[in-house]
């Protein structure tokens, strides 16, 4: 089941050449292959998946809870194929049933076992469905993430497959479910990535104590957590509905908003008594009043003019960011010959935010305003839920980005979840949304079709969102080899025909300057890169980053003359070790690595082409062992439990302080400690803010 058929091919030429790049996790002696990727199809595009969301058409419920779970053997990973496990019960296998949560990762669940498998897991629930739900409707289950590689049954019977962790799939399952009965549904789950998978990595068979078992390999700095990561939702809508809808938004001088909306249906009408003959475009503002609304005919596509429109901004550029409306969109039907269409056929409601993003080669601008970017590399990564989904954390996490003065953050290194991207949205958060080509390298052909694959899928999923400003096509690419070239100038330009009026970017790693240059930056529209001076490059050394850094970003803007940003910076920090003079692992070296920073980020500002700054990272996150990671990577801003090192409050100084300049943001009450009356005249702590 690993070679799923894709719906494309590839024409190209292949040129053979001896490799001697550097050792990426793949064998030494392989030979690196240089394809020139001149002739391909475009992926198919991705259509339907709108989030779940109820109306007085459709209903919605989650099957979300404890699911059984059974480990294929890993020396077999296809036993349970060969042997149908999805046509029964899995307790008639008489293996081992392990309770599991959805949604979850299922490595850290258990004592034993899980935690390094390698290969295929099998879910199991069921669920009942009511006898209502048969009559002209139909139902769909949706994943909104299973990583890495899903084939799903019903009842037995084949629904559906996804290959690409991190994204929604689902299927129309009418056709073989029992309403009114008892449903079975079964998942295989497979964790093997391969050279051509996204991200990459090796399975490789090691002997043990006990015996030869595969391993897995990957060069990527997290755990390659495996499972049902998001919620599964069961959900009906009417035989034809509106199955997709994308909006562009633009912001005039005088305060006019401007929604371009673009509809899909899905459902035969022919032979059918019901054809839709308009559509009821309405937009509520917050309070529910409707703002503006059009009887639209022409069904499939409009515009909506919203005099006196409220924009969306950015947390701390606005007294009321993240200000979305609701656009609700009524599909009309007639049921007999003649009638005009007053019968609702279905409705949705999708939160929108106004604005408009433009960007040019100095400045990324919102509503006319220029951007500075200041926030985080994230993770999704929480103790024993591993990357499951988790309201709580989410929440936690969101008042943290606040507390702290952070405006954006950058999905690192994979799309995060849907509930995410709408908190973004009601919270004025930027999000610079990355797919999950993380350190890749060889550059095949495979994985330039499951790359933009994996892109489509995300800029697809979303591309309504306010708060997204960037998508990142890849982070620390080998950009710098052989072959990267034209594998990134066929990746870039499929990318930008469906960009849907955001700039493109991407962290690297590489060199602004020959022997190691970067192939990919110059094909950019904004310039990423990622740099730990003092940490990986003379370490211990903070009085080596001023100069570097800066340096090193004016290069990057002089030679390609885009936008640039640091993505990436920071220092391992172990909670509570402290250390004078500053030492490396301590919170001591921590700021005082910061604060260097924060003089170099100063200097580049000035420039006016550096527009942003991201710490590497929000919180510490768990990764693959190592001599060189205790418990996991520790550049966390807050520690695996969101709770602050001492470095968040000198962050905290300085994004609020950026505020202010930027923005004439008042300063939070308690952002300094009282000291001493003599201190200053209020009697608080003197800042340099």
């Amino acid at each position: 089941m690993r070679g799923l058929t894709w719906p494309w091919m590839w024409l190209l030429s292949v040129v053979i050449v001896a490799g001697h790049g550097e050792n990426n996790g793949q064998e030494e002696a392989q030979q690196q292959r240089v394809f020139l990727h001149e002739h391909f199809t475009a992926p198919v595009p991705t259509t339907g998946l709108l989030y779940p969301r109820e109306s007085e058409t459709r209903e919605v419920r989650k099957l979300d809870g404890m699911w059984r779970l059974l480990i294929s053997q890993p020396s077999d990973p296809l036993q349970g194929v060969r042997e149908k496990w999805y046509d029964d019960s899995l307790h008639k296998t008489g293996l081992e049933i392990i309770p599991m949560p959805v949604p979850a990762s299922y490595n850290d669940i258990t004592t034993e076992k899980l935690r390094d498998h390698v290969g295929t897991v099998w879910y199991e629930r069921t669920f009942f469905v009511s006898r209502d739900w048969e009559e002209n409707r139909r139902t769909w289950l949706r994943f909104g993430s299973v990583h890495y590689e899903a084939v799903v049954w019903i009842n037995g019977q084949n629904a559906m497959s996804h290959i690409i962790g991190h994204l929604p799939f689902e299927a129309d399952i009418s056709n073989i479910l029992s309403f009114g009965g008892e449903n079975r549904i079964t998942v295989m789950c497979d964790n093997r990535l391969t050279n051509h998978t996204v991200p990459q990595g090796q399975v490789s068979t090691v002997k043990t104590d006990s015996g030869e078992t595969p391993i897995q390999s990957y060069t990527f700095d997290f755990f390659n957590y495996a499972g049902i990561h998001r919620s599964v939702h069961l959900y009906t809508t009417p035989l034809v509905h509106i199955s997709d809808i994308a909006i562009s938004t633009q912001l005039s001088s005088d305060q006019v908003g401007r929604i371009d909306y673009r509809i899909w249906l899905d459902g035969s009408t022919e032979n059918s008594t019901m054809q839709p003959t308009h559509v009821l475009v309405q937009l509520r503002d917050s309070d529910g009043v409707v703002a503006a609304q059009q009887v639209n005919r022409a069904v499939y596509n409009g515009t909506l003019l919203v005099p006196g429109a409220k924009p969306w901004w950015p947390y701390l550029m606005h007294p009321e960011p993240g200000y979305l409306y609701s656009l609700e969109f009524e599909l009309f039907v007639s049921s007999d010959e003649g009638d005009d269409g007053d019968e609702v056929l279905d409705a949705y409601r999708l939160p929108v935010g106004i604005r408009t993003l433009s960007w040019t080669h100095t400045s990324l601008l919102l509503n006319g305003k220029p951007l500075y970017l200041r926030g985080f590399g994230r993770h999704e990564d929480s103790d024993i839920r591993g990357k499951g989904l988790d309201n709580a954390l989410l929440a936690r996490d969101f008042n943290l980005i606040k507390w702290v003065g952070a405006n954006a953050y950058r999905t690192s290194h994979y799309p995060y979840s849907e509930e995410s991207m709408q908190f973004a949205d009601e919270h004025g958060i930027m999000i610079v949304d990355e797919c999950s080509a993380v350190n890749i390298d060889i550059f095949e052909p495979e994985l330039l079709s499951n790359h933009m694959s994996a892109l489509e899928q995300l800029i697809h999923r979303d591309r309504n969102h306010a708060s997204v400003i960037a998508w990142s096509v890849a982070n620390e690419p080998r950009s710098f080899k052989m072959g990267a070239l034209s594998y990134f100038q066929a990746l870039v330009n499929y990318t930008r025909s469906i960009a849907q009026g955001r700039p493109l970017t991407a962290a690297i790693n590489a060199s602004p300057d020959p022997p190691k240059q970067c192939h990919l930056a110059a094909l950019l529209d904004i310039v990423g890169f990622n740099r730990y001076n003092a940490w990986y490059q003379n370490s211990g050394r903070t009085d080596m980053i001023v100069n570097l850094l800066t340096e090193e970003a004016q290069r990057w803007h002089q030679n390609f003359g885009k936008p640039v940003i640091l993505f990436e910076y920071g220092a391992d920090t172990m909670e509570g070790l402290h250390s004078l003079p500053a030492y490396i692992w301590s919170e001591d070296y921590q700021v005082a690595l910061f604060s260097q920073h924060f003089k170099a980020f100063d200097k580049l500002r000035k420039q006016k082409w550096f527009i942003g700054e991201f710490v590497w990272n929000f919180a510490d996150f768990k990764t693959a062992q190592t001599y060189t990671r205790v418990g996991g990577n520790k550049k966390g801003v807050f520690t695996r439990s969101r709770q602050p090192k001492e470095v968040a409050h000198i962050l905290r100084w300085r994004y609020f302080a950026l505020a202010k300049e930027l923005d004439r943001v008042p300063l939070p009450k308690h952002l300094s400690l009282y000291i001493s009356s003599s201190v200053n005249g209020n009697g608080h702590a003197r800042t340099e803010l």
